[in-house]
């Protein structure tokens, strides 16, 4: 079943993983849900790579239907790749939006991370092998593609997943006969408090690149109360007997009626005093790709009367490693803090609106908030807005308050005329 369009609400998602889960059977998944198929397969194309690509064919598992991906790789054997070669693809794929090529990133930083805990040595030092070929390469951006499709990768956005099938027994990888689940599933497992469960599945149910991607797109939990919207079923390779070799997705819009949500928030800090201040642009950028929610910068006097910073950014436990290495790759501290903090946000969803003339409306992403007492406050994703402003050669304010008209004259609210 497809995901239908027009719906509105809070998005919600769920990945069923109790069979296992492989970057190839949840692409499936995501495709069979919806995702479009060019899309996707443009932005493996765009990692420039001849002769990587992806198929679609239909299939069956235990009788059951589902979207199989078959991925075509070049004749040359792939070479070992580092974090930065794969991260540097992942950034030029043109093919690829800006949370897309976010996710894809932060998928290999997950590996990297579980394999330099493997091997005794860091992420950066990581030879990638299963996890850096071809088809990993084209699984992990190809579910990034296929998520900002679906609109997964929008703010507000909630995604939980089931525990993972791990499987048993040994399999045959690059470094020999390995038992399952094989010690990257494990490490991922421990540093992103994602859930192993092993059952009577024999063989290896979950791979790493499937735990990676399910780690930094989701955080465990159970289905969440939803009307469900779409339906995908990703098949694995193996038709097994046991139960269908397949990842499900179920997407939908929450059905709670949701006052301020309260919970914790991580704040993570680093002071830094002797650092170029032209680079704290991309810092910033580096640790909102790695996972935080919001950073900034506050201008502090440090030891000696030095002027400095104190960067903070506000996280999930879920990627406070991420973080915290994001900081240590882009600056040139020593040392970072965290603390953990209590705070209430408001419910909000994301809407879409078109802003500009007719025949050439341009699609801006609007975030809604409510508050305890009803009102709405309504703030364009300033992104979608610089994006608008060149297509439309309008200024950002000008585009920013034609959003938030579009969206107050859509639902019969006051609207203030707005002209580029």
């Amino acid at each position: 079943m497809s995901l239908s369009e027009g719906t509105s609400g809070v998005r919600v998602a769920h990945l069923d993983c109790t069979a296992g889960v492989a970057g190839d059977m949840l692409l499936g998944a995501l495709l069979d849900a919806g995702a479009d198929v060019g899309t996707v397969t443009g932005a493996v194309r765009s990692l420039g790579i001849p002769g990587l690509d992806i198929s679609v064919t239909r299939d069956r598992r235990c009788g059951f239907a589902c979207a199989r991906v078959s991925v075509t790789t070049p004749d040359l054997p792939d070479r070992e790749r580092h974090l930065h070669d794969v991260v540097e693809l992942c950034t030029r794929a043109d093919g690829l939006g800006e949370r897309a090529a976010a996710l894809a990133r932060r998928v290999f930083e997950v590996l990297a991370r579980a394999e330099a805990e493997v091997h005794g040595t860091t992420p950066d030092k990581v030879h990638f092998h299963e996890v850096g070929a071809y088809d990993a390469l084209a699984d992990i951006v190809g579910c990034a593609a296929a998520a900002e499709s679906l609109g997964l990768l929008e703010d507000g956005v909630v995604i939980t997943c089931s525990p993972l099938a791990a499987g048993s027994g040994f399999v045959r990888c690059a470094h020999g006969r390995m038992p399952v689940p094989v010690p990257a599933v494990l490490n991922i497992a421990a540093h992103t408090g994602l859930q192993l469960v092993s059952g009577d599945l024999a063989g290896e149910r979950t791979t790493p690149t499937g735990a990676a991607i399910v780690a930094a797109a989701a955080e465990p939990g159970v289905l969440p109360p939803m009307t469900v919207r779409a339906v995908g079923t990703g098949g694995g390779r193996r038709d097994t007997v046991d139960r269908p070799n397949v990842t499900r997705v179920v997407i939908g819009e929450s059905t709670v009626v949701r006052g301020p949500d309260r919970g914790e928030v991580l704040a993570i800090e680093s002071t830094v005093d002797d650092m170029d201040p032209r680079l704290w642009p991309s810092v910033l950028r580096a640790v909102r790709e790695a996972g935080a929610w919001d950073c900034w910068t506050t201008g502090i006097v440090a030891r000696h009367g030095r002027p400095g910073q104190v960067v903070t950014a506000l996280c999930s436990e879920q990627v406070r490693q991420a973080v915290t290495d994001a900081l240590f790759r882009h600056t040139s501290t020593l040392g970072v803090r965290w603390s953990t903090h209590q705070r209430v946000t408001l419910p909000r969803r994301s809407v879409t609106v078109p802003v500009g003339p007719p025949g050439h409306a341009q699609a801006v992403v609007v975030k809604v908030g409510e508050t305890p007492g009803g009102a709405l406050t309504v703030q364009p994703e300033l992104s979608d807005a610089e994006r608008v402003a060149r297509v439309l050669d309008w200024p950002v304010r000008a585009v920013c308050d034609g959003a938030v008209s579009s969206y107050r004259q859509a639902h019969g609210m006051e609207v203030t005329p707005v002209a580029p």
